[in-house]
């Protein structure tokens, strides 16, 4: 009870290590994130993430393992049905999700639930497609200010998006349409999870522009997590990045929004710097969002270098009773088809300075073992429902 005053998590979005047993039920035969990228790639400069055992855990290209690693490094199996960003977040912190959310990116949203938008917004959809948000407002942008449809569109993410003109499609009532829009993907059959407010300004192509006005409204979590009880026992549980939007501000203290993965790494440096107790939860998007999806190899390979360049800083300022662990959601093989996240296994890295020596540990099959473990050491209960065994035995 008690190890570490501290712990962070952070969470590289999607950088898988290969195809889980299952993958192929996914569509996902043969994948790789972060194998194929080395592979493409040759080498990356990642010192830092090599030291910790990322080399020895897995590797390709010319890459090669390190000889004495300094973390303790092992695989884990996702136990729930998908391949998600809120189906990894949850079941770190101890929700199996049985139902996977539904994915409309190849066909787009069903008519059934297009007119039944339609009719409790009063007005038109134009789109429902999957796209760059930045795209469509500049093939449709036009059209919505000249006839007050609004963009409806989706992406390989579990989300139906609504852009609207916040000159001529007030905010108040984008937001309205996307709480509607929220309400109907309630239904299993269209089940996504987020609908997200996209305003942006301007008159015509060329000039428009997303503002900061975003709003997602995710679903709540299926059930207590982990994150609750560190809250109602009394702990800090600071959320960096998309995690606040992930639990949907379920059991966080405090939150920082991220500008990019580079600024989510500078915001936890900041917070290594200051005083708190108990668990510091971050979530970098860039490797997923801007390259992942895009199918971006080199994009990738150069996001994770740019990462373990501040990892190397944040090592340097953590405290001999701080744990950091670094691990993934699900995998988004850039080299692979389409543009959806693949079903892989994800890193487990464990550091601290206290650590007597580095070694591999023996996989899991779930990632719920990372939040029994901060369960187990901040000595609180694991809530009713949840999944998962502490390691916290193996990592100090």
């Amino acid at each position: 009870m008690n190890e570490y005053k501290r712990i962070f998590i952070v969470v590289l979005d999607s950088l898988g290590i290969g195809a889980m047993p299952d993958s192929t039920k996914f569509g996902d035969d043969g994948v790789d994130t972060f194998g194929h990228i080395l592979e493409e790639m040759g080498t990356l400069e990642i010192p830092n993430l090599a030291k910790l055992g990322m080399l020895n855990l897995h590797t390709a290209g010319n890459m090669k393992a390190v000889e004495a690693p300094i973390g303790r490094y092992m695989r884990l199996g996702e136990a729930s049905n998908g391949k998600d960003t809120m189906t990894g977040h949850w079941e770190m912190m101890g929700i199996k999700t049985q139902k996977p959310f539904k994915t409309f990116t190849d066909t787009g949203f069903p008519s059934e639930l297009i007119e039944e938008l339609e009719r409790q917004c009063g007005k038109k959809v134009i789109g429902n497609k999957s796209a760059s948000g930045t795209e469509i407002i500049e093939e449709l942008g036009e059209e919505e200010i000249n006839t007050g449809a609004m963009i409806v569109y989706t992406s390989a993410d579990s989300v139906l998006q609504i852009c609207g003109n916040e000159e001529t499609f007030d905010l108040e009532n984008l937001y309205r349409c996307c709480e509607i829009a929220r309400e109907i993907t309630m239904k299993d059959e269209w089940r996504v999870g987020r609908v997200i407010a996209r305003p942006y300004v301007g008159k015509k192509k060329g000039e428009f522009k997303r503002t900061s006005n975003r709003h997602d409204y995710a679903l709540k979590p299926t059930g207590t997590t982990v994150l609750n009880a560190l809250k109602d026992a009394g702990l800090d549980v600071i959320g960096v990045g998309k995690i606040n939007d992930i639990f949907c501000g379920e059991g966080i203290t405090q939150t920082f929004h991220s500008e990019s993965s580079v600024h989510g790494m500078e915001q936890t440096i900041e917070l290594c710097k200051k005083d708190f107790h108990g668990l510091c939860f971050v979530n970098l998007v860039d490797f997923d969002a801007l390259w992942g999806h895009r199918r971006n190899v080199e994009g990738y390979a150069g996001e994770i270098e740019k990462f373990d360049r501040n990892l190397g800083v944040m090592l340097k300022e953590l405290r001999e009773d701080d744990l950091l662990i670094l691990t993934a959601d699900h995998g988004n093989d850039p080299t692979y088809t389409g543009t959806d996240h693949t079903r892989e296994y994800v890193p487990f890295l464990a550091y601290a300075k206290k650590m007597e020596g580095g070694r591999a540990l023996e996989n899991e099959s779930t990632f719920a073992v990372i939040g029994a473990s901060v369960a187990e050491n901040f000595g609180v209960r694991m809530p009713k429902g949840t999944i998962g065994s502490s390691i916290l035995n193996k990592l100090i």
